[in-house]
């Protein structure tokens, strides 16, 4: 209880603190958010989407999972996503993975971690379908890296196909997808794809090359 307790009262602290510097600011928070962003990330507790991108409640739309996927028969995630774009107007879609990650290091290793092993099934697909490229590098510790990575390339992908994204497209150059990588070691945000706004600029960035490292088609 001491660790609760603990939250409970860094809670009425915060908002003491917040109260002192901007008396209306609770009020003006309660009548509607109106975020710029959807942040798609990993439920890493060391990954937190406000803190690593400096951004304040209302600015922010926020869905996390393990691995940060965007699976197109997930409707958690496609409700999120649904709700941002079409009601929120959300101008942008980042996905967040991070290196590090449990679920992509799971997703390395034999397929005996329960319930989760059905969940990153599509991380497993990435490993296979780039297995030669990977064994090429120079470490365990690259390769893991690299996993990431495409990860969220795939993610972002995913997100790139389905009908609320494509129906977006079809009126207008919004939302714009990114794909970025948060460093446990270093606090940075290293971009990976950024500003896709189109079903053009989707194709140029995956090429069928990249399409075959991620789906094998």
């Amino acid at each position: 209880m001491e660790n609760y307790r603990r939250i409970m009262a860094n809670n009425r602290e915060w908002v003491k603190k917040i109260v002192e510097s901007d008396p209306g600011y609770f009020d003006k928070l309660s009548k509607g958010q109106q975020p710029t962003f959807l942040f798609i990330g990993c439920s890493d507790s060391r990954a937190p989407a406000e803190v690593i991108t400096g951004t304040e409640p209302g600015e922010m739309f926020v869905h996390r999972n393990i691995a940060n996927q965007v699976q197109p028969a997930d409707l958690n995630v496609l409700s999120v996503l649904q709700y941002g774009v079409e009601v929120l107007d959300i101008k942008h879609v980042i996905v967040c993975g991070h290196y590090g990650c449990g679920g992509v290091r799971a997703a390395m290793a034999e397929p005996f971690h329960g319930l989760v092993d059905y969940w990153i099934g599509g991380i497993r697909n990435i490993i296979r379908l780039n297995r030669h490229a990977l064994e090429g590098m120079g470490g365990d510790e690259e390769r893991f890296k690299r996993i990431v990575e495409l990860n969220v390339l795939e993610q972002v992908y995913n997100l790139s196909q389905t009908p609320v994204v494509q129906q977006a497209w079809d009126k207008g150059p919004r939302p714009l997808l990114h794909g970025v990588v948060y460093d446990l070691h270093s606090g940075l945000l290293q971009e990976l794809v950024v500003g896709l706004d189109s079903n053009k600029k989707a194709q140029e960035f995956f090429t069928p090359q990249l399409r075959m490292s991620l789906h094998g088609a």
